[in-house]
C-alpha cells in the first residue's frame, strides 16, 4: 500500500511498520496520552487482556527520528462460544500532537489490507461510528452480536471482508488468540 496517497499533503513524513518488542513502552505511553487511564477498563480490553495481537496484524506509525506517533493491532476472536473466526480492531491512536494529519486514516487502510491480505474474513470494533464508516465499517451486521461487558450498541461496528460472512452471526464475542507468552506456531515443510 502507498501510504503516501492516504496521507494529506501537509503531513509529516511517516512510515508504517509492523510492531516489535522494541515498541512496548512507547505505544503505552502513546495510548494513556491519547486514550487516558480509563482505557483499561473497556470491554474490548477483556479480550485483550492476557492475548496477543493476530500473527502479523500490529502496527505501529512512525514519525520524524522512528518515534512512535501512531498504533492498531488487531486480536482474534470468536463469534459466540463456537462461531467463526474473526478480528477485533484496537486500540487505534495517534499521538494527539499529529492528529488530524491522516495517520489514523492510513493506519486503518494499513491494517485492514493486511488482514484482507492474510486471509481473515471479519474485523469488529467498538468506535464511533462516523469516523469508522469511511473505511466500511457499520453497525448492520453487528445486531445479533456482544461484546462481554458494557458498551453502546450504536459504537460497536463491523467490516465484512468476505461479504456475507457474518449474516446471521449470534453470541458474544470471546478472545481466541495466543495466550501471552505463546510464541507463533513454527511451521516445518515436509520434505
Amino acid at each position: 500500500m502507498d501510504i503516501a496517497k492516504t496521507l494529506p499533503a501537509a503531513s509529516p513524513a511517516i512510515i508504517i511498520t509492523a510492531e516489535t518488542g522494541a515498541d512496548i513502552a512507547a505505544r503505552e505511553a502513546l495510548l494513556d496520552r491519547a486514550m487516558g487511564a480509563g482505557r483499561k477498563r473497556k470491554s474490548s480490553e477483556k479480550l485483550r487482556r492476557g492475548r496477543r495481537p493476530s500473527e502479523g496484524l500490529a502496527f505501529v506509525a512512525r514519525g520524524e527520528g522512528g518515534a512512535v506517533v501512531g498504533t492498531v493491532r488487531l486480536w482474534d476472536v470468536r463469534l459466540g462460544d463456537h462461531g467463526a473466526a474473526a478480528l477485533l480492531l484496537g486500540p487505534l491512536a495517534v499521538d494527539p500532537t499529529v492528529k488530524s494529519a491522516g495517520i489514523g486514516s492510513a493506519l486503518m487502510h494499513h491494517a485492514v489490507a493486511e488482514a484482507t491480505r492474510l486471509g481473515h474474513r471479519a474485523i469488529l470494533l467498538v468506535g464511533d461510528a462516523a469516523y469508522y464508516a469511511r473505511f466500511g465499517f457499520s453497525a448492520e451486521k453487528t445486531a445479533g452480536l456482544a461484546m462481554p461487558g458494557p458498551y453502546e450498541r450504536d459504537r460497536f461496528l463491523a467490516l465484512e471482508l468476505v461479504p456475507g460472512v457474518l449474516d446471521g452471526a449470534q453470541g458474544t464475542l470471546k478472545a481466541s488468540g495466543r495466550k501471552a507468552g505463546e510464541r507463533a506456531a513454527v511451521r516445518v515443510a515436509a520434505a
